[in-house]
């Protein structure tokens, strides 16, 4: 039986996962956890990212799924299937939520795993973290820089182990391109562009409202987001490109690069943003976050261009998604796919701008066979048993960078003005409508975390 068992979670992830600084030091919890104690999880929504991410860490030794959460019964009903065909015994040890706190109150899960819409993401971990569970959460962690910087001191509050989605982080060939990135072959870096370019996406139709589908708790979705009529370009999925739940393919992919970037180039926020784009490519859907942005962030030292479009795969260097560092020297190229590096033939051998004559360097394959998100939740276990954050790939501070950064383009853009950060205030400089758009404001009764 456990063979067949691994087998399912094996072809599920494969499925599923093709859809697709330091931290706070030792944490954690109710018990001690050692590497050898077995570990139980709960689920927060298991549509799409949650369940991959629980497949994947399934694959751990001594892991069980031990609840799931989620608003809608048809989803729930779907996975409870899915794991009933493979393995009825690890089905029935399996209790259902409708309320994600009474999955909390649940003494016997140690890891919760959240992959809501965005909007949910800060009020869950803060209290998953309040009890006790070591947190996955999916990317971007929050849909305001208010809630990252909570989600932050309520991890340090209660000293939680917390890996954010951000799964880029533990690809081998991704550690070898910031290597050569931080080696100073390629020079000095004056630019490094991020981009993600989705010719899958295609208008979204406007549709009317509707009755609630049978089964779905509409109102739990909804959450401390403003109360709107049920529509079906909202919910599961399209809830993306709207301001209510999330930050469009500024926050959803500009996450994952912008993560990769910063952390090679050693920064955190810019001095200053500005951006520019709109519906551009499809006027009329129903979708409101732009299908076109371009966003400049100045760094102490460099620039870094994140631009992003909808309907086109033809991106930068002919490449869908990616991150390309730009030095004196050469350009790295660096995608899901791997890494290669343009050489600057003008600018070899020219000591006087300090660099050095660059040799070639091999390109380098995603290696076959190897799934990252598997490796990122085995990071994430490992850390749990071991009871040490400090080895946590994509900690929540890493996360908060990275949404951080990708929410300033969109706050940029929806004030159309050129904006300049304050680190010490944490606040964007004599610029009140920006300001205004850093906070979250929660509705229906749900009152926003206070650490």
């Amino acid at each position: 039986m456990e063979n067949k068992r691994r087998k399912f979670i094996k072809d599920t992830s494969l499925g599923l996962v093709a859809l697709s600084i330091p931290s706070f030091g030792t944490a954690f919890s109710k018990k001690t956890i050692n590497k050898n104690d077995d570990l139980n999880i709960g689920v927060i929504g298991c549509n799409g990212m949650g369940w991959a991410n629980t497949i994947s860490m399934l694959k751990n030794d001594g892991v069980t799924l031990l609840g799931i959460c989620d608003i809608d019964q048809n989803v729930i009903n779907r996975r409870l299937e899915e794991i009933k065909k493979q393995d009825p015994k690890a089905a029935k040890k399996i209790k259902i939520y409708t309320d994600y706190r009474k999955l909390l109150d649940n003494k016997n899960i140690d890891i919760i795993i959240i992959g809501t819409p965005d909007h949910w993401h800060c009020k869950m971990m803060v209290d998953a973290c309040a009890s006790k569970k070591a947190v996955y959460v999916e990317k971007p962690i929050s849909n305001t820089i208010e809630e990252c910087q909570i989600m932050l001191a309520a991890a340090k509050k209660y000293r939680s182990i917390v890996q954010v989605g951000q799964w880029q982080r533990s690809g081998s060939h991704y550690r070898d391109a910031i290597k050569i990135v931080k080696s100073g072959e390629l020079g000095n870096i004056r630019l490094v562009k991020v981009w993600a370019y989705q010719g899958w996406m295609k208008p979204v139709l406007p549709i009317q409202d509707t009755d609630v589908p049978g089964g779905v708790d509409y109102k739990s979705w909804i959450g401390p987001a403003p109360n709107r009529p049920f529509n079906t370009n909202r919910f599961h999925f399209n809830f993306r490109w709207f301001w209510d739940y999330a930050g469009g393919l500024m926050t959803d992919w500009g996450v994952h690069e912008i993560d990769i970037a910063l952390f090679a180039m050693g920064a955190t926020f810019p001095k200053s943003v500005v951006a520019s784009g709109g519906k551009l490519a499809y006027p009329n859907d129903a979708s409101e976050t732009p299908d076109t942005l371009q966003a400049i962030f100045e760094y102490e030292n460099f620039n870094m261009l994140w631009e992003h479009a909808v309907g086109i795969d033809m991106g930068p260097y002919e490449k869908r998604e990616g991150i390309a560092f730009i030095g004196n020297n050469g350009t790295l190229v660096l995608n899901r796919d791997g890494y290669e590096v343009l050489v600057e033939k003008e600018a070899q051998g020219y000591s006087n701008w300090g660099d050095n004559k660059m040799k070639t360097v091999a390109a380098k394959k995603r290696p076959k066979g190897v799934n990252y998100l598997d490796v990122h939740t085995q990071n994430f276990v490992h850390a749990v048993r071991t009871n040490n954050s400090n080895i946590l790939n994509t900690p929540i501070e890493s996360g908060s960078i990275a949404a951080i950064n990708a929410q300033m383009g969109n706050i940029a853009y929806k004030t159309g003005n050129k904006l300049f950060w304050d680190p010490k205030t944490y606040k964007f400089k004599e610029n009140e409508e920006a300001n205004k758009l850093l906070k979250a404001t929660y509705h229906n009764g749900w009152k926003k975390p206070i650490v």
